[in-house]
């Protein structure tokens, strides 16, 4: 990566951030499941060594995200420092944005630990943020840890929250997945998406969802043969699909030839976990046949990294 205008100001410190997409719930996994995709957003933050701040931002976003304090990564990174009771320092922020805005694939969970992370390398070695800490911090911003999870440490992970706070697992991923997302040009938001969910579902609703959970673990990490019957989903994604006629009728005629296609986050993204990726250039093959508007066809494998921060020198990448 290039970031904008990058390079570092002699005597001031910069961080390099590099942090995945994500895609939560998986079908039945509502709230609970995410999984870290190859898609990156990628930033440097140079301490200005005065007051002030200087934005620069490339890419996804460039045109409608703020360029002031209440951007997202300085958001994060000053809820990180005020965490330590530290003041933020003036900063400059410079990146390069690839995450989708608005699509379902975790732009703001990606933005939110971006920040922290970049916080945290500004403060080490004084002060340490560890995983924990970082993963409390991102969940008090995006409000649950679904996306966040994934983000900071790569792969499938499973996500909750009890009472010491939110809490993770990371497993690895089989080999015989391989992921493919159709992007569409238009959004979603995702607190509409989330108010189209009722209240109160059927018991035997929940029940359902609960079996397609627990299988698509193992589909994920040990049978991929499975997907499909291990993505099905009835908590969410049909109460959502008024809202997105396109992605829903995506995601059936996927699902109707055999493909584990579910809604990507809160949409209107479709992800498929395909078994093989043979069998991805076939469901996008066929997803070219069903829409009617442009799709972005993307075949991505699953980060095992997550989210990542080093020390910057100019012209290093």
């Amino acid at each position: 990566m290039n970031a904008a205008g990058g390079g570092e100001r002699a005597g001031h410190r910069s961080v390099h951030v590099r942090v995945p997409a994500t895609s939560a719930n998986l079908g039945p996994g509502f709230d609970t499941l995410g999984l870290a995709l190859s898609v990156y957003d990628e930033l440097v933050v140079t301490e200005l060594g005065h007051d002030g701040l200087e934005i620069h931002v490339t890419g996804e976003g460039a045109a409608s995200v703020p360029m002031d304090a209440s951007h997202l990564v300085v958001r994060a990174m000053a809820h990180a420092f005020a965490s330590v009771g530290r003041p933020l320092p003036g900063v400059r922020l410079e990146a390069v944005n690839a995450v989708p805005h608005g699509r379902g694939l975790g732009s703001s969970g990606a933005a939110v630990v971006a920040g922290l992370l970049a916080a945290k390398g500004l403060l080490e070695p004084e002060v340490e943020l560890d995983a924990d800490a970082l993963l409390r911090l991102a969940t008090e911003l995006e409000g649950h840890p679904d996306n966040v999870a994934p983000a900071l440490f790569g792969g499938l992970t499973i996500a909750w929250v009890d009472e010491t706070g939110p809490q993770h697992k990371k497993l690895l991923v089989h080999r015989g997945v391989s992921p493919l997302v159709f992007v569409p040009e238009f959004t979603m938001s995702t607190s509409v998406a989330r108010s189209l969910n009722p209240l109160n579902v059927p018991r035997e609703d929940a029940v359902f969802n609960v079996s397609r959970s627990a299988l698509l673990i193992a589909a994920l990490t040990q049978s991929p043969e499975l997907l499909l019957a291990a993505t099905e989903d009835k908590l969410h994604q049909n109460y959502r699909a008024q809202a997105m006629p396109e992605t829903d009728r995506l995601v059936r005629a996927l699902r109707a030839e055999g493909f584990a296609a579910v809604v990507s986050g809160a949409g209107p993204s479709v992800l498929v976990l395909a078994d093989g990726a043979g069998r991805r250039l076939e469901a996008a093959d066929l997803a070219h046949s069903v829409v009617d508007t442009p799709w972005d066809a993307r075949m991505l494998a699953v980060d095992f990294k997550g989210g990542t921060v080093k020390e910057y020198t100019e012209g290093s990448t």
